[in-house]
């Protein structure tokens, strides 16, 4: 799925009535595939039942219009809410008309109630929203967020920017929204994407050809699926890949222990794990498959300078390595890190640890011939540009590109809706829940990244089926436990199963 800002959009709509449809046409398009979408989510509990409907004095009145007209043939008590005045515009004027004289009722919003509304349709603003809503808006807001109905957006919730994701100000806080033809910047930036609730979208007839190339997508099963090679019948281990995880110190032993598993259950043929020596007998008594490389460790017990050779050594054996999990932070590992990017002949995915430590030499990656993959949260993508993770968080999109291409390396930007971008594609992730905000999810994504790499997927594509299929697993294990309840161990369990849906 797309993902435009308001311009982007305005100009795809440009083109099909350039030929397509007429204004008048896509806007009824458009209320009728949202009406079929609320009665399909909602259906059962607006029959006979009171629904609102607040307009603007916008084109995206029209829409509601159009949606209060087929709710009451429904079944629902739809009734118009105007939020400030009448419709001036030609095209929502004449669906205002249409549903007037379809025994619809409009009333003016200080002159009516939505208390007993059990559903609010909220097409107040569209895609044109900017700032902060003024009078009467920010009161209508207020009174839609604080009703006991269920909230629906149609298009973006009113008072979010859908280019940019901002809010400012107050806004509607939508149970669900319903995007129009493709998502918007609203839909998965934050902090906008926190009042959309549920997005789902409607196709409205707009062809292929409105549309320019080079918009960001979401991950879609599909592309995921087609990124896995087929395993023939004569396969053996060395078929599918050699990965060398260089991760973990004492303090940290489970974050090696949890990309370790993440390696396992994704399908790595071999699998090293190179950790200092006072980690053994904890990866003893949770590994079995692996290869085991104890190594010489610092007072810090993390891996000392002293191991390099074997580094080195171990390197040339790879086809993938991942560099960081648990791995501390200090004089030692900041110089291992380096040494390994500048030796490996294989990609290297590098998370967690081994980006705080590439932070402090960014430039070495100007010099590595192998591609590297990182996976930072907000607050190590700020140490990597010198900003704080607030500005990360404001300009996800474009902070991620503008470093994955500045270094030429693929980056997958962790959060709500992860980015992964190689400076000119961008992917944007929509599986997932805050479930998964726990310690450990980054370590198992970066060893599953690190395992399709070694199992010969390219590192793009790599990086965002990890990312696609690790927050499928959240959402599995959130379904079947809890948000509160589900931990990484619970989702490392459930992956190998997973897994069969992309054979």
């Amino acid at each position: 799925m797309k993902i435009l800002s308001a311009s982007e959009i305005r100009r795809v709509e440009s083109n099909a009535f350039n030929g397509y449809f007429s204004e008048a046409e896509l806007m009824k398009k458009a209320g009728e595939k949202c009406a079929e979408k609320i009665i399909k989510h909602y259906g059962e509990i607006i029959e006979g039942k009171q629904v609102g409907i607040v307009c603007g004095n916008g084109k995206n009145a029209g829409d509601g219009f159009v949606i209060s007209k087929i709710l009451k043939e429904y079944g629902a008590e739809a009734f118009i809410v105007l939020a400030d005045k009448k419709p001036e515009i030609e095209e929502p004027l004449m669906y205002f008309n249409q549903a007037l004289e379809a025994g619809i009722k409009a009333h003016d919003f200080n002159d009516c109630s939505l208390n007993n509304c059990v559903l609010i349709v909220d097409c107040i603003f569209g895609i044109g929203f900017h700032g902060k809503a003024k009078s009467p808006f920010d009161k209508v807001f207020e009174a839609i967020n604080n009703s006991n109905a269920t909230v629906v957006s149609v298009d973006v919730p009113s008072g979010v920017n859908s280019s940019d994701g901002s809010v400012e100000g107050n806004a509607v806080k939508a149970d669900l929204t319903i995007a129009i033809s493709t998502l918007k910047y609203s839909h998965i930036l934050p902090p906008a994407n926190n009042f959309c609730g549920k997005t789902v979208t409607v196709n409205i007839g707009i062809p292929e050809s409105c549309y320019a190339k080079g918009y960001p997508e979401t991950i879609t099963k599909t592309y995921v699926k087609s990124v896995f090679p087929k395993r023939e019948v004569n396969s053996h281990k060395g078929d599918f890949g050699k990965q060398l995880n260089i991760c973990s110190s004492l303090n940290m032993t489970g974050a090696g222990i949890i990309s370790a598993k993440a390696a396992l259950r994704s399908g790595t043929g071999l699998l090293k794990c190179v950790f200092p020596k006072s980690c053994l007998s904890a990866m003893q008594s949770h590994l079995t498959e692996p290869l085991f490389c104890p190594v010489s460790e610092n007072e810090s017990k993390t891996i000392s300078i002293g191991a390099l050779n074997t580094l080195f050594e171990e390197l040339k054996w790879a086809d993938s390595v991942l560099i960081g999990c648990g791995l501390g932070l200090n004089d030692d590992t900041e110089v291992i890190v380096n040494q390994v990017l500048k030796e490996a002949k294989c990609p290297v995915v590098v998370d967690a640890d081994g980006i705080n430590a590439l932070s402090k030499s960014i430039d070495i990656l100007q010099d590595i011939s192998q591609r590297v993959v990182l996976t930072p949260h907000p607050l190590e993508m700020g140490r990597l540009i010198g900003e704080n993770a607030s500005y990360v968080q404001k300009n996800r999109i474009a902070v991620a590109k503008a470093f994955a291409k500045a270094h030429k390396v693929i980056v997958a930007l962790k959060g709500a809706n992860t980015i992964v971008t190689d400076g000119e594609r961008v992917l944007v992730n929509t599986t997932g829940n805050p479930g998964m905000s726990m310690g450990g999810t980054g370590d198992m994504l970066a060893g599953m990244t690190a395992s399709f790499i070694a199992q010969g997927i390219n590192e793009f594509d790599a990086a965002a089926a990890a990312v696609y299929i690790h927050g499928l697993c959240g959402d599995i294990c959130r379904r079947e436990l809890s948000m509160r309840g589900m931990t990484v161990s619970d989702m490392i369990e459930l992956l190998g199963a997973l897994m069969s849906e992309f054979e």
